[in-house]
């Protein structure tokens, strides 16, 4: 089962990957080109918002069958379980409620330009943690 997680979570981190990285495109094209706030641009920043959410429900699930998640004093001491344990689910759930942050907000606005701003501004702040965070985990493993 631990395994059908992680290859699920692998996978689909892909899909959040590219779809972030599509709304901070687009919001960032239409915020800086005065475009108006389309369908489009709503249906694909709320796909970002879902396909993130999805990876955290994931996530919580793999936090509890993993094998690198552990609580000991030995846990802080190491980089492959500190990673895991403390590292990763931090900054994914500061990314994550950034998206959620940037959605409702520009949710709530009438003004194109505003979403737009809203939209590019979170999302590519999430987007920098995103990258940061996987990169984290990468380094002790390069070491």
């Amino acid at each position: 089962m631990y395994s059908i997680f992680v290859d699920l979570h692998s996978w689909l981190r892909y899909v959040v990957f590219v779809l972030v990285l599509l709304a901070t495109i687009q919001s960032l094209l239409g915020w800086l080109g005065k475009k108006p706030y389309t369908e489009i641009n709503r249906k694909i920043n709320l796909f970002a918002l879902i396909s993130a959410h999805t990876q955290l429900l994931i996530g919580i699930v793999l936090f509890f069958l993993s094998p690198n998640v552990k609580f000991s004093s030995y846990t802080m001491k190491d980089p492959t379980l500190r990673y895991f344990t403390v590292e990763h689910w931090v900054g994914m759930i500061i990314a994550i409620a950034l998206i959620t942050i940037g959605h409702s907000k520009a949710k709530r606005t009438e003004l194109s330009e505003t979403k737009h701003k809203t939209i590019a501004i979170f999302y590519l702040i999430a987007f920098v943690i995103i990258i940061g965070t996987i990169m984290a985990g990468k380094l002790p493993l390069l070491g």
